[in-house]
C-alpha cells in the first residue's frame, strides 16, 4: 500500500467552513502507556481507564466525525496499541472516507508486524514523535532507556510500508538545541516534520517553556532552514504570520477549536489535545452539536472576541495565537498568547 502521493495534512478535496466542520477529529482512544514522558498532555497512565469509550461508541464517533464533514480522522493515545480494536477502528475510520492518520507511542507493542498491519487497516499517515537527535535529549524527555534507538527503527519500519510518515519534535527548553541535528535523520524517509510548541499542560511544566524571543528564533530558523522534507507547527499558529511576512504560502488557519476537535478517552470533547478545557461528552450529545454550538467553540471561532494584543493583531484571522498556550499560562483561551514576541502595528 503506497499513499505517499496524498497531501500530509489533509485528502484531496475542498476543506471544510470551519463553523460546521473541523479538519481534523484526533481521537485519543486510550490513555494507558507505559512511557513516562515529562511533557505528556495526558498525564498517561499504566493501566486502561475503564471509563474509556466502548468499541461501538467509538465506531459512532467515527461515523460522526464523517457525517459532519471531517476530512482528518487521527486515533492516538496514549498507547493506542493497547486496545486490541484498533485496527479495526483505523479499518472503519478508513471506509468512511477520512484520510486516517494513526499516532502510535514507541512501545514494545509498536513492532514492525504492528506498523504493517495498521496500515494495511486503513492508517494513511504513521505519525511517530522523536524529540532529541541522542539518546541523552530523547530519553531524558521520555525517561525510558533506549526509546532513542527504539523510535529510529520504528521510523525505518513505518517508512518501510509505503504510509506517508509524520515525525513529530517537541520544542521546549530541554530539545530545542537539537533541532538542527534532528534536521539530518529526517532525509529520506519522513514527509513531514511536525514540531508541538510545549504547552504547559498535563505533565508538562510552564518552566519548560521558551520564552517568546525564544519561540520567535525558532520560527524564523524553521522559515529559513534548507528542510529535507515540509514542516508545520502545532500550538505555534505564529509561524503563520511568520510566513505571509516573508510572502510564502500559508495554509488553512486552523487552530484550538476552529478546524480542529479532539476526543477523549472518555468521550469529553476538547478544541485540541492541549487545550483541556471541555465543552461536553459524546455521551450526552453528538460531536457536532460540541463543535458547532457549543459556547467554547464558537468563541474559540471568533477572532474578535481575542483579548490583549491578539485582539488587536492584523494576523488575528491568519494566526490567532495559540489558544492552548493562553489557557494554560492564564487560565483564558481567548487572551493573548504570552509567547508571541510580536507587536501589532494596528495596537492602539
Amino acid at each position: 500500500m503506497n499513499t505517499r502521493s496524498l497531501p500530509s495534512a489533509a485528502p484531496t478535496g475542498t476543506i471544510p467552513d470551519f463553523a460546521v466542520a473541523p479538519l481534523t477529529v484526533a481521537w485519543e482512544i486510550t490513555r494507558a502507556c507505559p512511557l513516562r514522558c515529562l511533557h505528556c498532555r495526558a498525564d498517561a497512565q499504566h493501566q486502561r481507564d475503564p471509563r474509556e469509550l466502548t468499541t461501538a461508541e467509538g465506531l459512532d464517533v467515527i461515523a460522526q466525525a464523517a457525517e459532519m464533514g471531517a476530512r482528518v480522522f487521527v486515533i492516538t493515545g496514549g498507547d493506542a496499541l493497547a486496545r486490541h480494536d484498533v485496527f479495526d477502528l483505523l479499518t472503519a475510520a478508513r471506509d468512511s472516507g477520512m484520510h486516517v492518520g494513526f499516532s502510535p507511542s514507541v512501545t514494545p507493542r509498536l513492532t514492525a508486524d504492528a506498523l504493517t498491519h495498521a496500515v494495511g487497516a486503513g492508517a494513511a499517515t504513521v505519525h511517530l514523535s522523536l524529540d532529541g537527535a541522542s539518546p541523552e535529549t530523547h530519553d531524558g524527555l521520555r525517561r525510558v532507556r533506549g526509546s532513542f534507538a527504539r523510535t529510529l527503527t520504528a521510523i525505518d519500519a513505518a517508512h518501510a510500508t509505503g504510509a506517508r510518515l509524520q515525525v513529530g519534535t517537541s520544542v521546549a527548553r530541554p530539545t530545542v538545541r537539537d533541532l538542527p541535528a534532528i534536521v539530518p535523520l529526517l532525509a529520506g524517509r519522513v514527509d513531514l516534520w511536525t514540531l508541538f510548541f510545549l504547552v504547559p499542560t498535563g505533565r508538562a511544566h510552564a518552566a519548560d517553556l521558551l520564552d517568546a524571543a525564544a519561540h520567535e528564533r525558532v520560527l524564523h530558523w524553521l522559515a529559513d532552514a534548507a528542510l529535507p522534507c515540509p514542516a508545520r507547527t502545532i500550538a505555534a499558529p505564529t509561524y503563520r504570520r511568520v510566513l505571509a511576512q516573508r510572502g510564502r504560502p500559508v495554509g488553512p488557519a486552523v487552530n484550538d477549536g476552529n478546524g480542529f476537535a479532539f476526543v477523549s478517552h472518555v468521550g469529553d470533547v476538547y478544541p485540541s489535545g492541549f487545550l483541556q478545557m471541555t465543552a461536553g461528552n459524546v455521551r450526552d450529545a453528538p460531536l457536532a452539536h460540541w463543535y458547532r454550538d457549543s459556547p467554547l467553540f464558537r468563541s474559540l471561532r471568533d477572532p474578535d472576541r481575542l483579548g490583549g494584543k491578539c485582539g488587536d493583531c492584523e494576523y488575528r484571522r491568519l494566526c490567532g495565537g495559540s489558544r492552548a498556550r493562553a489557557w494554560g499560562l492564564t487560565g483564558d483561551p481567548l487572551a493573548a498568547d504570552p509567547t508571541c514576541a510580536y507587536e501589532p502595528a494596528t495596537a492602539a
